[in-house]
């Protein structure tokens, strides 16, 4: 049994839904999980963690600040134990291209290269938005020739199954002894 520590950012609450999900997957799996999000928890990663899962989303083209700041702060220990990473993106729902630059461009700004990676499609959660975002992101939809511009409803892209298959994944490289 492993203790795995889940950090992530999240703007509108998905990549943190990801992150609880994971962590399900993961105590299913006999292991302890802490979830935290970074931008309320900061700081160093704790001592005492056997393996780290990492978890951020795209806004404008970019992953949350906070959380390169702590994968650059805490790139020792991320490349020491076992360590995964998973990206929350409009993107990743069609425009897989675009979702694996994001990735790139995270990489080269923290200097981490994380072996395990996920990539999730988030939310348009236009129920959740202000007046101006609401319409933004709905121009945005359209322009990308989405269908999905009713503001009177959220649209969730993220695949379940596919961030269960990325938490097993992970989980399961945990009982393999490293060499």
């Amino acid at each position: 049994m492993a203790n795995i520590y889940i950090a992530y950012g999240t703007v509108e609450g998905q990549t943190g839904q990801i992150a609880e999900f994971i962590a399900d997957v993961a105590r299913g799996h006999g292991h302890e999980v802490h979830t935290v999000d970074i931008k309320d928890a900061g700081g160093p990663l704790p001592d005492g963690y056997d393996a780290v899962v990492v978890g951020a989303s795209v806004h404008m083209g970019k992953h949350e600040v906070y959380i390169r700041d702590f994968v650059r702060n805490n790139i020792n220990v991320l490349e020491r134990i076992p360590s995964a990473f998973f990206s929350v993106s409009l993107a990743a729902r069609g425009d897989e291209e675009n979702a694996e630059s994001y990735v790139e461009k995270f990489e080269t700004e923290t200097g981490w290269r994380p072996k395990h990676v996920g990539l999730f499609g988030g939310a348009l959660l236009y129920t959740h938005y202000g007046f101006i975002k609401r319409h933004l992101m709905q121009m945005i939809a359209r322009d990308k020739e989405s269908l999905d511009t009713d503001t009177s409803r959220d649209y969730v892209y993220t695949e379940w199954d596919g961030v269960r298959r990325f938490a097993e994944d992970f989980v399961a490289g945990l009982a393999t002894p490293v060499t």
